[in-house]
């Protein structure tokens, strides 16, 4: 997700609950193909501890997909994802995202030419169901016949946004449809998971190879260790626990410094006002002490106001 999953917060999922595997925001194929490529490399940084982690690039023109995945292979990463299912205007406009939905030619010739840059990296897309309708009797086939290493699904169309259930319904058919054509691709689901126990159910129920989480992430960095933490040595603590509101601060407060250190030469502060409000909600006070949050422009800042409240609890 782009602003939202970059090094900083992956460090600290890293931290304190890693997933299977890491994708990173996703990256403009045709801006690493231009003068302003050093602006964006800062989307592709990461550490060796964020491992697997795949690059994910997004663009229309088979020639700079070719030549952002060597960069990618350079760079070390261990796949490479392409985005086909970005509803944004302003991607759709490059014929990439979800407009590739619509052109089966130009998305045979951006994964053929990814995996000739990739020097033998796993390809893998993300996309949705369809445009304007679930079309995956005509589109996730024709994915599928590429012999990609995984496709995500993101059970919705392009049209449908988020603004509707996502339809997991249909991941039992895809599922199938697969086994049909005899690939080894992997099927991962996508689409109103919240926890890692209704990931698994949905593993379960229609039997996709795995699930990708995405908004639940948001102020819980924990949610891949089941939304808890470990104990902190109490001996009348033991396994998982809930964390307390002030864990959840103090880590707010850690995120807010990587994010500062890491990138605040190249993004701006406000980036982190996302995380605040996921952070900041449910208790008592929540709401007064966001609105303080709003108003910062620096770690230290946002570090005192912390501090202060949690004096006061």
């Amino acid at each position: 997700m782009a602003d939202v999953t970059d090094c900083a917060f992956r460090q600290i999922i890293a931290k304190y609950g890693k997933p299977d595997i890491f994708w990173t925001e996703f990256v403009s194929a045709d801006g690493l193909c231009s003068a302003g490529k050093n602006k964006l490399l800062i989307d592709l940084k990461y550490s060796e501890n964020e491992r697997p982690i795949v690059a994910q690039i997004f663009g229309g023109k088979p020639e700079n997909i070719r030549i952002a995945s060597a960069l990618c292979k350079e760079l070390g990463f261990d796949g490479i994802d392409i985005n086909m299912g970005c509803p944004d205007k302003s991607v759709e406009k490059q014929c990439a995202g979800a407009a590739m939905m619509k052109d089966s030619k130009l998305v045979r010739e951006v994964i053929r030419m990814a995996r000739e840059g990739s020097g033998g990296l796993p390809i893998s897309v993300k996309t949705r169901i369809g445009y304007n309708k679930s079309e995956i009797e005509t589109w996730i086939k024709e994915l599928l016949s590429e012999d990609l290493a995984a496709l995500t699904v993101h059970l919705r169309t392009r049209k449908e946004m988020s603004n509707v259930s996502a339809h997991w319904e249909l991941m039992r058919r895809i599922v199938e449809i697969r086994d049909e054509m005899g690939v080894q691709t992997l099927i991962i689901g996508n689409g109103d998971i919240m926890n890692l126990e209704e990931a698994k159910q949905k593993i379960k129920e229609t039997g996709c190879d795995g699930v990708m989480l995405g908004r639940a992430i948001f102020g819980n960095p924990w949610l891949f260790v089941g939304g808890k933490r470990p104990d902190l040595g109490n001996s009348k603590r033991s396994g998982l626990e809930e964390p307390s509101i002030s864990e959840k601060l103090r880590v707010m407060i850690e995120h807010t410094q990587l994010f500062e250190k890491m990138l605040g030469p190249h993004k701006n502060f406000a980036i982190m006002k996302k995380h605040f409000k996921a952070y900041v909600n449910g208790f008592d006070g929540a709401k007064e002490l966001r609105m303080k949050l709003m108003e910062t422009n620096n770690a230290t800042e946002v570090e005192n106001i912390i501090n202060d409240f949690l004096a006061r609890i």
